[in-house]
């Protein structure tokens, strides 16, 4: 049991000799020597550990997965959250957002993201949007809108730009295979400007009840980066093919995730872990079919459920080291 100089240290300093594993209470490394301390003062060492490992592993979700926000609540404050919390934001841009911000604006903001190292993913408008409509004048309206969008991809530099594939039935079963046709064509022009920007299109389910009712679109937009967003909530409430099936007829094509949860009836939007979807089933379903995670946004609506859904993804995380 020798004593020894330490840096910084004046005279010599009593280094017990390491005990075997088998003879401490726990196998810390901090410990030398086990004085079999009461449970409470392990415990209080222990947890102190245990919390600034939690941190760290959050810390390290928060550089993987994006958090959905839409442009117009980015004010100060969250704004200020966004940047003090280091949280890569997914921006959701409609069509009022687009009328009506200058350039200007959204360069100041891209500029606070890309000062603090936050990668960007965008959301496109959808609301009214209709690419596969069979009335000119509306896809000419839809084309504007993502025209619009174009101008905002130098500026951002997003790493992905999710947009709603649009299938309905009840809308477009009638005409599905003009609607096919025409999306089809509007998907490769927008694809095709985003892949020469350097970008990725991801085409997000929303109101389709089967894969195949999109899945022609996307073996149609390999050639030009398109990939398939799976956001598990809208499978839950609108969908009637299970997560499986999205899952084995699309998976391919699978580039990222939109990730909230719901009870089953309406599109909540609650944090991951407060409904009733199968997150677990979906992460060990990636582990087994891929070496790395896709991009991942969580679009929870509640400033509330951000740390609860975040802290939830932690725990259920399947790849080791935290990686994207």
């Amino acid at each position: 049991m020798p004593f020894v100089r330490m840096p910084g240290v004046v005279g010599k300093v009593y280094v017990p000799e390491e005990q075997p594993l088998d003879k401490k209470k726990h196998n810390c490394k901090d410990c030398f020597a086990c004085q079999h301390c009461s449970d409470d003062r392990c415990n209080l060492c222990r947890g102190k550990k245990a919390l600034s490992e939690r941190k760290e592993k959050m810390n390290n979700i928060k550089d993987i997965v994006h958090v959905c926000i839409k442009f117009d609540m980015l004010g100060e404050k969250r704004m200020e959250q966004f940047l003090r919390e280091g949280i890569r934001p997914e921006i959701a841009i409609h069509g009022g957002v687009l009328d009506s911000v200058p350039l200007s604006e959204f360069r100041r903001i891209a500029e606070l993201f890309r000062s603090r190292g936050l990668e960007i993913t965008l959301h496109g408008p959808f609301i009214d949007m209709s690419p596969g409509s069979e009335d000119t004048l509306i896809r000419a309206a839809s084309r504007q809108r993502f025209e619009q969008l174009l101008k905002l991809i130098p500026v951002f530099q997003p790493r992905s730009v999710v947009c709603h594939a649009g299938y309905d039935e009840k809308r477009y079963g009638f005409f599905r295979e003009t609607w096919l046709e025409n999306s089809l064509a509007f998907w490769q022009w927008f694809a095709g400007r985003l892949q020469d920007a350097g970008t990725r299109l991801m085409l997000e389910n929303v109101y389709e009840h089967y894969p195949e009712n999109i899945r022609i679109l996307f073996e149609n937009l390999q050639k030009y980066g398109a990939g398939f967003c799976l956001d598990i909530g809208h499978c839950k409430v609108f969908s009637r093919s299970s997560l499986k099936t999205w899952l084995e007829s699309l998976g391919t094509f699978l580039g990222q995730l939109h990730l909230h949860d719901n009870a089953g009836l309406q599109d909540e939007h609650l944090a991951p872990g407060k409904g009733i979807l199968d997150f677990p089933f979906l992460f060990q379903w990636l582990k087994e079919h891929r070496d790395r995670p896709p991009f991942i946004t969580m679009e929870t609506h509640r400033e509330a459920d951000l740390y609860p859904g975040l802290t939830y993804l932690q725990k259920i995380w399947p790849w080791e080291p935290l990686s994207l």
